[in-house]
């Protein structure tokens, strides 16, 4: 489970902030919380913020981290030729609105429990990047009997001797010969199949990230078709009862190999047609997949990964999860990651919104509910509704209608608005 994801100096984050999953010491919705390697753990973290405030660079660090530790093995130079291509090479982007920043490092860290170990043993892990190099890197680990002290499995900093721990001797050698400026050590050692290195870029890979923001993105996962899918009945089923939980509407699949033309051997495409029952009658009606509505086509696209993550306890981040889908929709996949019956494995839901329809506290405690502001100077800031104090200093009680209250801007993370009197008709140029 992920415990705190903490980042520094990216896109419109200038200091630090932490979107911290620890449980405070509040009592609403006890039942939200996962006690792990010694710790009270959350589910569910909601962000919000205004258009333009930031709250989609949350979910873009996060993004930008997991894309480094699995891709940086390919960056660099080998024998005085580029490895990478500049299509996929993305730099990182500073806090570009002052001189200060713009030249300094960005720095992404996150500790997390190995739900696959089963051990409660606590990872830290966290990179610093400048232009294109990593100028330091770093990985502790605590194990759940120890208190406040974490072992050093290895540190790298720029001009200083890297230090690893508890590595066969092989394995140092072939990560000190290996390793460029650019490239990340536990990205280059998973790909040496050096089990320590592999099991932090594994956690990484076993989270999903989606940007329902994104229309290529929506195009792109409406899709792709669930493992499985093409020969298994039972997957298939498994879709259906998925899809009831909304719309009951929908009975059964039906799947065809489009033949390619020429006899090319290219990437398989399939017919997908959804069977409907009829109003007057017990028959059914067969329309494509792809007349369905963009609602249900979002749930297809998020079927994959909420199957994923709740089967393996990984992490799912979502930007705009509520786009196109229906509040109570919405709330019914934040309920699936409550509940203890299905959530079986601790999965955990952090998504961006705009929904006001959960910003309440008969679904959220105050700690699971995050905001993003833009402060006058254009730095984002990143707070939790617990944390929020008013300008008396006092702080948000837990019977406070948090919606009505979010929306009269009592909170922050909310735009400015003023009347769009540029829009005025019979006002042209000449008058």
């Amino acid at each position: 489970m992920l415990i705190q994801f903490n980042f520094k100096n990216f896109k419109s984050f200038r200091d630090e902030v932490s979107l911290d999953l620890s449980a405070t010491k509040i009592t609403e919705h006890e039942e939200h919380i996962v006690e792990i390697a010694n710790d009270k753990l959350l589910r569910v973290a909601a962000i919000y913020g205004a258009n333009a405030s930031g709250k989609s660079n949350v979910y873009n660090a996060f993004e930008y981290m997991t894309y480094y530790v699995l891709e940086s093995f390919k960056f660099g130079d080998e024998d005085g030729r580029r490895r990478k291509k500049e299509e996929d090479y993305q730099k990182v982007i500073p806090f570009l609105f002052d001189e200060n920043s713009r030249n300094q490092e960005t720095t992404f860290e996150v500790f997390y429990v190995d739900n696959a170990e089963q051990t409660g043993k606590i990872y830290q892990y966290g990179f610093s990047l400048k232009d294109s190099e990593v100028v330091e890197e770093w990985l502790y680990s605590k194990a759940k009997t120890a208190r406040n002290t974490y072992r050093t499995i290895f540190y790298r900093k720029s001009g200083e001797e890297l230090e690893m721990n508890g590595f066969g001797k092989n394995h140092v050698e072939n990560i000190k010969s290996a390793l460029n400026k650019e490239s990340l050590i536990v990205s280059l050692g998973a790909k040496l199949r050096i089990a320590k290195l592999k099991k932090v870029r594994d956690w990484f890979l076993e989270n999903e990230v989606v940007n329902f923001g994104d229309p290529a993105e929506n195009y792109f996962r409406s899709r792709m078709l669930p493992q499985g899918f093409v020969t298994s009945k039972d997957i298939q089923k498994n879709v259906v009862e998925y899809f009831s939980s909304f719309d009951e509407s929908i009975q059964d699949f039906s799947v065809e190999e489009i033949p390619q033309e020429d006899g090319k051997e290219t990437e398989k495409n399939y017919q997908i047609d959804t069977f409907h029952k009829m109003a007057d009658s017990d028959k059914t009606v067969s329309i494509s997949l792809s007349q369905e509505s963009n609602g249900t086509l979002k749930m297809f696209a998020l079927y994959p990964s909420l199957k994923e993550v709740l089967e393996h306890g990984a992490v799912l981040f979502v930007d705009e999860l509520n786009a196109r889908l229906h509040p109570l929709l919405v709330r019914n996949i934040i309920l699936t990651f409550l509940s203890p019956e299905i959530n079986t494995k601790n999965a955990q839901l952090i998504f961006t919104t705009h929904d006001v329809w959960q910003f309440s506290n008969e679904l959220l405690r105050r700690d699971e509910i995050w905001m993003v502001d833009k402060k006058q100077d254009g730095a984002s800031d990143l707070y939790s509704l617990v944390e929020f104090k008013d300008e008396e200093g006092i702080k948000i009680r837990r019977d406070e209608v948090n919606a009505k209250k979010y929306m009269t801007g009592s909170y922050g993370a909310i735009p400015a608005l003023k009347p769009m009197k540029m829009l005025r008709g019979g006002t042209g140029d000449g008058e």
